[in-house]
């Protein structure tokens, strides 16, 4: 039963008050499912077709999460320049059902391409979220965090970015005083960052602060340990377009890049690039790690992702997690399953 008839369920019986013992949650990296800038480029059968493999694992958690990396909208004027490394995203506005059907509930907007057509671009992405009733947040100015409320539980949402329009996961204060307030008023407390450096070579997480093309791309683990150390439950990244480790820190569940996940057209998709998990965990009410399974898919131009029999983007993330963070409390097994260490 999917999450939207579990709902329908809990509030037919009138128990919606009764907390449920755990939670499920799928998340997600980067989507952005076609282009119409700077020329036409999207799916065949006007993308039904992108999230078929990955559907039944997103429409069936309780939760489902992602990044929105670009805009949807059908104008406006790209904010970016013509270099080599300036790209601009612009989903058009008729997409917005497929992210409704493939069972997101919530999606970042705090990311690079979120200002690719400007105001206008930002107003038209809020716009298509709201009419298919997708939570957001990230946007300097504009809407903070949302609340959501799954099998009686509040749970609070955030994002955080590296751009001067976005709630800049550089600032710890604007990011502390939002996780804390989300805390004070929510059962649970999940939050989201893009951050960090870009390409196949930056898949492990350094310690320290990170720059690329000349932009403060954060401390990472810093800011995780942040917001966990704050009250947050679950952290979840995405922005190198690459995988890279994970951890449970404080019985908390740390991702810190999900990487691509449906980027059919302008994102490279060449090896490690092409990855793209779904990552799905299991936490107790009191938000608590119990256990997870990465689930492993691969990208080809114009496609979306496909399962991946080979287990690939889960061997990464087990490798990256053994290699850089060694200390955590979880750990990932051959299949993809990541435990508590000492529980099998």
């Amino acid at each position: 039963m999917n999450k939207r008839l579990i709902s329908l369920t809990i509030a037919a019986c009138g128990i919606l008050s009764l907390q449920a013992q755990t939670l499920n949650i799928a998340m997600t990296g980067d989507i952005m499912m076609g282009t119409t800038f700077p020329s036409v480029m999207l799916p065949a059968n006007e993308g039904r077709d992108l999230f078929r493999d990955a559907k039944d694992i997103l429409v069936n958690a309780d939760l489902t999460l992602g990044n929105l990396e670009g805009t949807l909208c059908d104008g406006g004027r790209s904010t970016k320049g013509s270099g080599p490394n300036s790209y601009s995203f612009r989903t058009p506005t008729s997409y917005g059902h497929l992210l409704k059907e493939a069972g997101f509930d919530y999606l970042s907007m705090a990311n690079n391409h979120a200002n690719d057509f400007g105001p206008e671009g930002i107003v038209s992405t809020e716009t298509v979220l709201e009419s298919q009733g997708i939570l957001f947040s990230g946007i300097a100015g504009r809407i903070e965090s949302a609340v959501i409320e799954r099998k009686g539980l509040k749970i609070g949402l955030c994002a955080f970015g590296h751009n001067s329009y976005t709630l800049k996961h550089t600032d710890l204060t604007t990011v502390g005083r939002i996780v804390d307030d989300l805390v004070s008023k929510c059962d649970l407390v999940i939050v989201s960052f893009h951050g960090g450096a870009e390409g196949r070579t930056k898949n492990h997480l350094p310690q320290g602060p990170e720059s690329f093309l000349g932009e403060n791309r954060g401390s990472l683990r810093q800011l995780a340990h942040f917001c966990i150390d704050h009250g947050a439950d679950v952290v979840y990244g995405h922005g190198p377009h690459v995988v890279r480790a994970m951890e449970v820190y404080k019985d908390r569940f740390i991702a810190y890049s999900l990487g691509n996940f449906c980027t059919p057209y302008n994102v490279s998709l060449t090896g490690i690039s092409g990855y793209a998990p779904v990552v799905e965990i299991n936490i107790n009410a009191d938000g608590s790690f119990i256990d997870g399974q990465i689930h492993s898919f691969l990208q080809t131009r114009g496609v979306g992702p496909r399962q991946d029999a080979a287990g690939s983007a889960a061997r990464e993330i087990r490798q990256l997690s053994e290699a850089d963070i060694p200390q955590s409390q979880a750990t990932i097994d051959a299949q993809g399953t990541i435990r508590l260490k000492g529980k099998r």
